[in-house]
């Protein structure tokens, strides 16, 4: 089934996470100090998984220092950490550490419930839910696996990461789309980063924002403040 809404044939929702769905002190108050602080000693603890090898050498890569010790490596890491890069082993090693902490239960992910809300009537109007977040695909799943209300994970049909290429290149939007297999104008995308809705709409992808933290926002681009203000009637 597809919902057919006023002008155009809308048949994907793609949303952002960090300030969309899941509220920013989540992600810089919780997963990041969790993160932070258990950084170096998951590394030492998991050497021999070929995983944490190949995030050492993309590392090394990375910095253009192909003989970088483990130490050296996790430095850089800490560094990386600390400005919040976008860098693909820092989050899949992110979402490693997150997942031993909500397996633990010591971390239980925040959506906000107008988010869980429209999410739900969307998915069960018929239209197709996917992510793209900075946060790796395996660090996604988890977020919306293990959330104060429940499993959400089945609500998805895809999701991508830094892997899919930087959110504020137009190109990552054309490639989304055409996994998605669907045409741009198919797709609106969510997010509270007028960088990210610029390169969206430079893919010709619809876009509407989220304000959540009423702060300044862009002139250019639609802003709303929770999920059940989105005009789907104007997509």
């Amino acid at each position: 089934m597809t919902v057919t809404y006023q002008g155009n044939r809308l048949k994907i929702i793609l949303t952002d996470i960090e300030g969309t769905t899941t509220d920013i002190s989540f992600v810089h108050e919780v997963l990041f100090p969790y993160s932070a602080k258990h950084l170096s000693g998951w590394v030492h603890n998991h050497l021999e998984l070929p995983i944490i090898q190949d995030i050492l050498q993309q590392v090394r890569e990375i910095s253009g220092q192909s003989n970088l010790d483990v130490e050296s490596c996790l430095s850089n890491l800490m560094i990386w950490h600390t400005e919040d890069r976008k860098i693909t082993p820092l989050k899949t090693l992110q979402g490693l550490i997150w997942q031993e902490g909500y397996d633990s239960g010591e971390l239980k992910a925040h959506v906000y419930p107008d988010a869980v809300e429209c999410l739900q009537h969307w998915y069960a109007a018929g239209l197709k839910l996917a992510i793209y977040s900075s946060g790796s695909v395996a660090a996604q799943k988890l977020l919306f696996k293990n959330t104060l209300m429940g499993d959400l994970t089945p609500l998805f049909s895809m999701y991508f990461d830094t892997t899919t290429g930087n959110k504020t290149e137009s190109q990552s939007y054309l490639t989304i789309a055409d996994e998605l297999l669907v045409l741009p104008q198919e797709i609106l995308f969510l997010s509270d980063s007028s960088k990210e809705l610029a390169a969206a709409r430079a893919a010709n992808f619809n876009v509407c924002g989220l304000n959540r933290q009423t702060t300044d926002v862009d002139p250019n681009f639609m802003y709303v403040t929770k999920f059940s203000q989105i005009p789907l009637e104007l997509f």
